[in-house]
């Protein structure tokens, strides 16, 4: 990596630590229920607050398609600016919401910054530290991990002065406003004229996709599946079938949040002498045999003792090596490319999710185990079959 680019890396990385508080914000208790009672609701509406959070998802739905060749054409600044400016009207708008109907909006917005965010930052930090692809991109999640991990502090901070939990969003919204004014002036790699003039269609249709590239993009579906189920669900199966008591049962994010921390860790070193591909088979392997033994033995040690290796093996990376093995496959439609893999990621959350609400958190588990048995079908596939893939990628730069 080029010194002059050490800066806006550094802006990069913060634009998603801010966004690691604003994809976890509206899952906090607290703060759910100082939006409903601000939106004139009882305590008894705060699960409606879930909607709004679905919302995000909503929004990186419809901006995805775009936001990839927006990228391409107009190049990474310009997306980024897109982004901040998208999240600072998220994260007002939802700290003075006055009812569902704003805020859901405010929301949708969230989810078109994530959007535009990821299919600029992702490239522009692969092209910056292209000697390291898989380590430049896990970046992205250690920087969202930190933030998710200070969370609890962030709200401390602000009950301790007797503010409003909400902010916490005022704050982001300006801090976030403030990196896109830094990034106006940081420095970024030129991207190749030949990816700017396609249209997503073009892009797609000139991009030779083979089963292989299909099935890395399915990847992102399977990865997302593997930590979203377990994040969303695992405490509800700590308690109900492992018998863990309520008050002790949320330990389980912490040591879930450890894992992740120091699967990025661990793995920036390993990926400088292993291919990030093999991590593709690797880490989803070991989250599918976890998962088996949580569903047999059940007990509260085997919860905590998952909630670290899903951590570590299933939120440690394997959804950002992916989009880099790709992103190295496709070198002239980046932006376009990540779309389709956090395009994905963002299906499933809507889908997998919505299955997991109607079930049982035993089957949930038999879900997530099937899932990530098919991401590792898909890896071993994908890795069979890299060598040649990247060598034709080479030749087409």
């Amino acid at each position: 990596m080029k010194k002059k680019y050490t800066f806006s890396v550094l802006i990069l990385y913060l634009n998603y630590f801010i966004h690691g508080i604003g994809c976890s914000i509206l899952s906090q208790q607290v703060v759910k229920e100082k939006l409903v009672s601000q939106w004139g609701l009882g305590l008894d509406d705060v699960m409606q607050v879930t909607a709004i959070a679905a919302a995000l998802g909503l929004g990186r739905l419809i901006s995805l398609p775009f936001a990839g060749p927006l990228s391409d054409k107009l190049g990474r600044r310009i997306s980024v600016l897109i982004g901040v400016a998208s999240y600072v009207i998220f994260f007002v708008g939802i700290a003075f919401s006055p009812n569902m109907q704003v805020a859901y909006v405010a929301a949708v917005l969230g989810g078109i910054a994530n959007s535009f965010l990821d299919t600029a930052t992702y490239p522009a930090v692969a092209e910056i530290i292209y000697k390291y692809t898989g380590i430049a991109t896990m970046g992205i999640k250690f920087f969202i991990s930190i933030a998710q991990l200070l969370m609890p502090f962030f709200l401390g901070v602000f009950a301790g002065t007797s503010m409003s939990y909400l902010t916490l969003s005022l704050v982001s919204g300006v801090l976030i406003a403030v990196l896109g004014v830094l990034a106006i002036f940081a420095p970024l790699p030129e991207e190749s004229a030949s990816g700017k003039s396609e249209s997503f269609l073009n892009n797609l249709k000139n991009a030779n996709f083979s089963l292989e590239s299909v099935a890395l993009i399915l990847i992102g579906f399977t990865s997302t599946a593997t930590f979203q189920l377990w994040l969303n669900c695992a405490q509800t199966f700590g308690k109900e079938i492992a018998g863990i008591p309520s008050e002790t049962v949320s330990m389980m994010q912490t040591y879930y949040s450890a894992g992740t921390m120091v699967a990025l860790v661990v793995t920036s070193l390993l990926i400088t002498r292993f291919k990030q591909v093999r991590f593709l088979v690797i880490y989803p392997a070991i989250s599918a045999v976890m998962l088996v033994l949580v569903y047999v033995i059940k007990t509260p040690m085997i919860c905590y003792v998952g909630a670290f290796v899903l951590g570590y093996a299933a939120a440690g990376g394997v959804l950002q090596m992916a989009t880099a093995t790709v992103n190295d496959l496709f070198p002239k439609i980046k932006g376009t490319i990540t779309s389709l893999v956090m395009i994905a990621s963002s299906l499933c959350n809507y889908t997998i999710l919505s299955a997991a609400s109607k079930m049982t958190a035993m089957n949930v588990i038999i879900m997530n185990l099937a899932i990530t048995l098919i991401g590792v079908a898909l890896a071993i596939f994908v890795n069979v079959r890299y060598g040649t893939l990247l060598e034709k990628a080479e030749k087409s730069k």
